[in-house]
């Protein structure tokens, strides 16, 4: 059913024709109404005294959370969010491990993970793993100072990969493989 006819003004406006204000106001009106808005709009103080309605997505003049944020700070929001602190933490360290456990020791030495206090560490022969644990009491002792008191407990060293000699044509179940292959 449609009409064109102007919608009605206020009462008392009966002889006078809807100007563009006019129309968009009653718009507004009829569209606010429609979206079945609940309660008075947010309202602000004028100049002359009177409060005016502000639009509901419209930032005021005090900072809220729409205002645009430091990245430092919705990072470290994020971070204490999740629980990375100690994670985050401990891949700073394996970054700076040559720097930690000194220059030689760190070029036959490499970081693998760390679970549960645990940090295993793979060597480049065995005659450095033999090493690395003589020396991961002070090691540990080094990493709990950068990452706080009790973060790490054992380090586990892990020698080299070497090659599996179990598998090819002539191999056999649960023998010792070859002999004096290193040597």
């Amino acid at each position: 059913m449609a009409t064109d006819e102007p919608p009605p003004g206020p009462p008392g406006d009966e002889g006078r024709e809807d100007d563009g204000l006019d129309l968009a106001k009653t718009i507004s009106r009829s569209l606010a109404n429609a979206a079945g808005r609940a309660g008075r709009p947010r309202t602000r103080p004028t100049s002359g005294g009177r409060r005016r309605a502000t639009p509901p997505g419209a930032s005021g003049a005090r900072p809220d959370d729409r205002d645009p944020q430091l990245l430092d700070a919705t990072l470290g929001g994020r971070v204490a969010d999740r629980g990375w602190e100690v994670d985050l933490r401990v891949q700073a360290v394996f970054g700076r491990w040559s720097e930690l456990v000194g220059p030689e020791v760190g070029a036959h030495t490499t970081p693998e993970s760390f679970v549960d206090g645990t940090i295993v560490v793979r060597t480049d022969s065995t005659a450095w793993a033999t090493q690395l644990r003589l020396l991961a009491p002070n090691v540990v002792r080094r990493l709990n100072e950068e990452l706080g008191h009790g973060t790490v407990t054992l380090i586990e060293v892990v020698g080299p990969h070497l090659p599996s000699w179990k598998k090819g044509l002539r191999s056999t179940r649960d023998g010792r493989g070859p002999r004096d292959t290193y040597g």
